[in-house]
């Protein structure tokens, strides 16, 4: 089974007052891996002074640039077609004993870290005594995205770009990226390695070939269990040929898709569109 789809992913910065100079990094580049391949990737930047690819610590295919030139305006296309294809659960899930090993715990101590959007508070550390005592790894992770589905309201405008999971909880509604941040700090609570996954969900999956919709970045989770098993708390669906993998880290800090500073006394206007084409 497969899919090939078209990202159009446009993002404009707008001044109130021209800038000097911006300096960013842009994270829009699909991974190439079992199941996914990117056939084609382009950037299209306006104004662009020099730019820099490179992958950063997590393999994340990555574009630095700067824009020199006084603007009052900045433009990024990423143009990228992308095929997937379906790939069958190989690994058996492994038991409490095996997650927990040492050297397993070792290996995986980045996955296993606490950072400011994922540590747990009260809140999600009832949600972990709720689902410890299931019988292996998996059935945690199950669960716990089970229970944000049932538990969580998407709703944009609540939480922020830097708002912890705890946050989101604790209000009951958040976006992709808290229902992430939450299933995160509860896993790595329990032990078990888990990876924020950023990239895009296809909105409207029944698209016939040639049709085209529109939707936005999407976030989810891989927790290890003997290989990396993904989940998609937000929707309670597969994670499998419309979800797309850009960028994997820690959490929301390490996979921003644009970010940057720039120089000037001018406030700033953001617009993203994604549009999704299928292709095959």
């Amino acid at each position: 089974m497969m899919r090939r789809y078209r990202i159009t992913h446009s993002t404009s910065l707008s001044y109130d007052s021209p800038v000097r100079a911006s300096h960013n990094e842009l994270r829009m580049t699909p991974l190439n891996e079992p199941g996914q391949t990117t056939l084609e990737n382009r950037l299209r930047i306006k104004p662009l002074t020099w730019s820099l690819v490179y992958r950063d610590h997590w393999g994340t295919h990555v574009t630095a640039m700067e824009s020199l030139a006084a603007h009052p305006r900045l433009d990024v296309e990423a143009t990228s077609t992308v095929e997937r294809t379906h790939l069958g659960r190989a690994e058996e899930s492994l038991g409490w004993e095996a997650v927990r090993d040492l050297e397993v715990q070792d290996r995986s101590y980045e996955w296993l870290m606490s950072t400011a959007r994922t540590r747990a508070g009260d809140g999600i550390l009832d949600l972990v005594e709720s689902v410890r005592g299931l019988s292996g790894p998996r059935d945690v992770g199950l669960a716990i995205a089970s229970v944000l589905r049932d538990t969580m309201t998407y709703q944009t405008g609540v939480t922020g770009v830097h708002s912890s999971g705890e946050q989101a909880w604790a209000e009951r509604r958040g976006v992709c990226q808290d229902f992430a941040h939450i299933a995160i700090g509860a896993l790595r609570t329990l032990g078990i390695p888990a990876r924020y996954v950023s990239g895009y969900l296809v909105p409207q999956r029944s698209l016939e070939i040639g049709e085209s919709s529109v939707g936005e970045s999407h976030a989810w989770v891989e927790f290890w269990d003997g290989g990396w098993t993904p989940i998609d708390p937000t929707n309670g669906t597969p994670v499998d040929l419309d979800h797309i993998v850009v960028a994997r880290g820690r959490d929301y800090e390490d996979v921003p898709p644009f970010k940057g500073v720039y120089s000037g006394t001018g406030s700033a206007a953001l617009a993203v569109e994604v549009t999704f084409t299928r292709l095959a």
